[in-house]
């Protein structure tokens, strides 16, 4: 009996300690990382922005006029961002930023599978990721660094969609004959970020927006997307 109670001790305690461990594991990071190295160099990726106005009929469409400003406002206001969190990085040219467009399309792809598999809902986890922020560029990612001489890399995509006037007076018509029970969407947000090591490839934060709100259009709303989406960076100590 007393070997029978110590035995269940010890499992007790293996069962506590494992939980705790993954009870601590922060969704946003990857196993075993925490926060940059203090001067740790980075490189902003060119952000992957898309914005579309909704017609009356809920079709999106692209707004080149509406992109451009887009891009305008989203990076000035992650240039105000990573002068608060006191980052030391290295900005792309034009030249080697289009050489790494279809890095660009695969973090896209690679982001939208973590929101899927890992932020989304316990049926569309992958049972051999356990619950972990297990994701990687692969080799890739390491042509950003012979190109920079960065060890880390800021990769981020977004798109928002803003109804017309015309979807507006749709939405307003189809409430008032459905006496407010059907009111179609108006728009959506959706941004995904990521701390890339350059040396491996591997994803060491994510962070995702999924909401109704947000437009980065405006300058004032770049910045609060800009806070919101980088508000849990892993910055340096």
């Amino acid at each position: 009996m007393r070997r029978l109670a110590e035995a269940c001790r010890i499992a007790l305690l293996i069962a506590v300690v494992t939980c705790g461990a993954a009870w601590g594991q922060t969704p946003n990071l990857a196993p075993g990382f925490t926060t940059l190295p203090k001067g740790a160099k980075l490189v902003i990726m060119p952000a992957d922005i898309e914005i579309f106005s909704i017609s009356a009929g809920g079709v999106a469409e692209p707004r080149a006029d509406w992109t451009e400003a887009a891009i305008r406002n989203f990076k000035a206001a992650a240039a105000k961002k990573k002068a608060a969190l006191g980052l030391t990085t290295v900005e792309l040219d034009e030249k080697d930023a289009d050489e790494f467009t279809e890095l660009n399309n695969l973090h896209a792809a690679i982001a939208r599978a973590i929101s899927m598999h890992h932020f989304g809902p316990s049926s569309l986890q992958l049972p051999t990721k356990e619950g972990k922020l297990e994701w990687s560029l692969g080799d890739a990612a390491q042509e950003v660094k012979k190109a920079t001489g960065a060890d880390y890399a800021v990769f981020s995509w977004l798109r928002d969609a803003h109804a017309s006037a015309e979807r507006q007076a749709a939405m307003v018509a189809i409430a008032i004959l459905s006496l407010g029970r059907a009111i179609p969407g108006g728009g959506r947000q959706t941004a995904y970020a990521s701390l890339v090591d350059l040396n491996t490839g591997r994803i060491l934060w994510f962070n995702r927006l999924q909401r109704d709100s947000g437009n980065v259009k405006d300058a004032e709303h770049a910045s609060e997307t800009i806070d919101t989406l980088f508000g849990s960076f892993p910055i340096a100590k």
